[in-house]
């Protein structure tokens, strides 16, 4: 019976919610702590690949740093989704940056500024 959900997506779900969890909880590394979201969860048909995209607040520098962590704990978060998810085979985990929120950030900037632009021309 299938619901609309492939079996993929909900292991990314779950995926996610683990990993939000191990953020909070678990990582240690003060380079992740407090300054990354997950944001999405991508796990290929197979379950054989998960890609966890993160936001990062912080500088450039920070959120390399950040993502540094984050690779060096993969094989503590692999094994950790392995002893809770109880899958035949526990997926690869890679992390990506996600720079959608710093896209839209740049696009209100942009948007202030015209506006405060056409403003003034409309006073002068």
């Amino acid at each position: 019976m299938n619901f609309g959900f492939k079996r993929s997506e909900r292991v990314a779900d779950l995926i996610r919610k683990e990993m939000a969890l191990m953020l909070l909880y678990e990582l240690k590394d003060p380079r992740i702590q407090g300054m990354v979201t997950v944001m999405e969860v991508r796990v290929s048909d197979d379950l054989r690949h998960a890609k966890i995209y993160v936001s990062v607040l912080g500088s450039d520098a920070e959120k390399e740093g950040a993502m540094a962590g984050l690779n060096r704990a993969k094989g503590f978060v692999r094994r950790t989704l392995g002893s809770r998810l109880h899958l035949k085979r526990t997926p690869t985990v890679d992390f990506f940056l996600d720079r959608r929120l710093d896209a839209q950030e740049q696009i209100t900037r942009l948007l202030q500024s015209a506006h405060g632009k056409s403003k003034a021309g409309q006073e002068g």
